[in-house]
């Protein structure tokens, strides 16, 4: 039965949820990590009981930092009337996971269009990509109101910005070649600029890592033209860091004199990856309850239908897919639950921190007995035996990391600037009439280490190597010129044994070694003439130089010369007047 497996957890049968969680490769001691009753809060604040000035969300968009999402064909970002707020101070919080290359990276505001406002996407705490840059994302002004513009983790080694016009529309159809193994997963293909124009690099296969995440190449939308980021290896999604909670500010809270704001409740990532979607027109991930039909006709899309319906690419089902790579049923049974959860309201998360709070971990109910959404951060590193290494942040740390902040905004800041004076090329056709630009952008500070400078256990993969781009097709009227110009040179270097030319001009030593024989100052031609036509070795008409030399001799014309008589004898396949005739040329005039 389609939904046998969620109707045994609501009849109370032995089998728990997160049982079947962990069947399918879900990471039990994270799980218990946040498996919080209400009695782990005691003696500490809510941040969701501030006076009612703030709400902690079990549900919202993720920071684009710590994941972002992949579409096949880029669009602009999602366009509101309201302006945003002058952002948050944000301080990060007092613990941090422990690792060298771990980076807080700071909030920003993002739209909930149910409410019609704003709410502050939470800074994360990253495990930062090697080799790898972060752009911050901006709220841009247009025609329309104020636009949201993506972040992305750029290549660290570049110097500069290339914006292109707007590539092609995908061809990616998924794989054409199976597998090489099991241990393989497909990375799609992209189109790349080459020689003013774009080509098509197809996908290969990649050899998958249960620890690394492979991001395949991919374009993002700006005012001033498309960037292309290439394919890199990232950490795995519960290997990335903390997430903390989106939070929702009352009106005037957040700007009030000497406000501050450091995020408290993280998100459960394992749970999390339970309960995900992804929104390409808001260019986020969504996680929480978004099960309902109203989500799926405003662009919502769960893992798997994203991914089938090749709207883009999921790093995250990829690597989910491969850790289960030996289970046949796994997609089968992961596309279930969440249609079970579509038409099980109990069987959903809550919303709210508040909502959360009032779960009972023995509830009957199945979505009372899954993992639950949040949970304190601070709590976490308390408990004995978490996998969870974590450390306190010294004052002065925790304000080199507010000072840090102040130069994100400012990268961001530069890059609207520097972006904003290009135009909107993101119009219609008119976009392939415009030459690319190269721009330098402010330096971020948050960079990761090269993958030389990390250890061995800590350096990612090394990227495989893409198969060579093809030209596009509506490019290819440029072929027949480039053909058309390769046999020139061959014209200006004649070659007799071709006939293209007459070879005189490699025949001109020949007269000095035979003054005495006037009639061979033009042997080349009836040598060439003899090989076009060597069904007919003799035609005395093309010897009439034997004519000048004596008129008495009628049969003169047979004295060809030595070389030219051999040729043409070897070709008719004639010798028996070889040895007469070899004496001929020898007589003097």
């Amino acid at each position: 039965m389609k939904h046998k497996l969620f109707e045994i957890l609501q009849n109370r049968k032995p089998v728990c949820l997160i049982r079947w969680i962990s069947r399918y490769g879900m990471i039990a001691t994270q799980v218990a990590l946040f498996c919080l009753c209400p009695g782990t809060a005691k003696g500490q604040a809510d941040p969701g009981d501030d006076g009612g000035d703030t709400q902690v969300l079990t549900r919202g968009p993720v920071h684009e930092a710590f994941a972002g999402t992949v579409s096949y064909n880029p669009e602009s970002g999602v366009i509101v009337a309201k302006a945003p707020p002058e952002a948050i101070d944000e301080l990060p919080p007092e613990t941090r996971p422990v690792g060298d290359n771990i980076n807080w990276i700071p909030g920003y505001w993002g739209w909930d269009d149910e409410r019609g406002d704003f709410l502050w996407i939470s800074g994360t705490w990253r495990e930062l990509p090697p080799g790898r840059r972060w752009t911050s994302g901006y709220w841009g002004v247009s025609g329309q109101g104020h636009q949201w513009i993506s972040g992305y983790w750029a290549d660290a080694s570049l110097e500069e910005t290339t914006y292109l016009p707007r590539p092609p529309v995908t061809v990616e159809i998924g794989p054409n070649i199976e597998a090489p193994s099991m241990d393989h997963t497909w990375t799609p293909g992209s189109w790349m600029w080459s020689q003013e124009r774009y080509a098509w690099r197809p996908g290969y296969w990649v050899q998958g890592r249960s620890d690394w995440d492979w991001i395949p190449a991919q374009y993002v939308w700006t005012p001033r033209g498309y960037v292309f980021v290439d394919g890199y290896w990232d950490r795995s999604f519960d290997r990335r860091g903390v997430l903390y909670a989106p939070v929702q500010f009352h009106p005037g809270y957040h700007s009030s004199p000497g406000h501050s704001y450091s995020p408290v409740i993280a998100i459960g990532l394992v749970a999390m990856m339970e309960h995900l979607f992804l929104r390409p027109d808001y260019h986020h991930y969504y996680f929480g309850d978004y099960y309902e039909q109203k989500y799926r006709d405003d662009g919502y899309y769960t893992p798997y239908a994203y991914q089938s319906g090749r709207h883009g690419y999921d790093p995250v089902y990829a690597s989910r897919r491969y850790m289960h790579r030996q289970d046949k049923n796994w997609e089968r049974l992961d596309e279930e639950s969440y249609d079970y959860r579509r038409d099980h309201e109990a069987a959903r998360p809550p919303r709210t921190w508040d909502g959360q709070k009032g779960i009972k971990v023995d509830a009957a109910d199945a979505r009372q007995r899954q993992p639950l959404m949040v949970g304190r951060f601070d709590e976490m590193a308390k408990r004995e035996g978490s996998p969870l290494r974590v450390e306190p942040v010294s004052a002065k740390d925790r304000l080199k990391i507010t000072d840090q902040g102040g130069e994100v905004r400012k990268s961001r800041d530069k890059r609207m600037e520097l972006e904003a004076g290009g135009g909107d090329i993101a119009k219609g056709e008119a976009e392939k009439g415009i030459k690319p630009t190269k721009v330098r952008l402010p330096a971020s500070p948050i960079v990761g280490r090269s993958p030389d400078r990390l250890k061995e256990n800590q350096a990612p993969p090394k990227p495989q190597r893409a198969p060579e781009a093809e030209p596009e097709k509506e490019t290819s009227d440029r072929k027949p010129s480039h053909e058309k110009a390769r046999p020139e040179p061959k014209k200006e270097q004649p070659d007799p044994r071709r006939g293209e030319v007459p070879v005189a001009p490699k025949t001109q030593p020949r007269p000095e070694r035979s003054e005495e024989k006037p009639a061979r100052q033009n042997p080349p031609p009836k040598r060439e003439s003899k090989r076009e036509t060597r069904e007919e070795p003799r035609q005395p008409e093309k010897v009439a130089p034997a004519k000048e030399r004596e008129e008495a001799k009628p049969k003169e014309p047979a004295k060809i010369p030595e070389t030219e008589k051999e040729d043409s004898e070897r070709s008719s396949g004639r010798t028996p007047k070889k040895e007469s005739e070899q004496k001929q040329p020898k007589k003097p005039k």
